[in-house]
């Protein structure tokens, strides 16, 4: 897929890379972890009861390749249109990277 363009529907994830287009390191530092706070209240554990901020399993912050980055689950546009279109969007007019691909598990982890 080409970078900012809208995911494509054979993909299952898409990430948001913490890099304008013109290649510069998008600001602030904790721009991932503030955007996955956002977005925690979405998915199966969103209303949990206790204290401590679980992230959702459909926006969830990653380092990939030493770049911030969030991983966004394909399957948020089904539960919550307009929560996936807000990501999309977060990342369009702050004119981030977005590619295409599939997070895989480290080795001997679960899926």
């Amino acid at each position: 897929m080409a970078e900012n363009a809208s995911p494509s529907k054979e993909a299952r994830e898409f990430f948001i890379q913490g890099v304008t287009s013109d290649g510069k390191t998008f600001r602030p530092s904790d721009w991932a972890e503030r955007l996955c706070g956002v977005m925690s209240c979405f998915g199966e554990d969103g209303a949990r009861q206790d204290a401590h901020l679980h992230y959702s399993r459909y926006v969830r912050p990653a380092l990939l390749e030493g770049v911030k980055s969030v991983v966004v689950s394909e399957d948020l546009r089904d539960i919550e249109p307009l929560a996936y279109h807000f990501v999309l969007n977060f990342a369009k007019d702050n004119d981030l990277r977005v590619v295409d691909a599939c997070l895989l598990p480290e080795p001997g982890q679960r899926p």
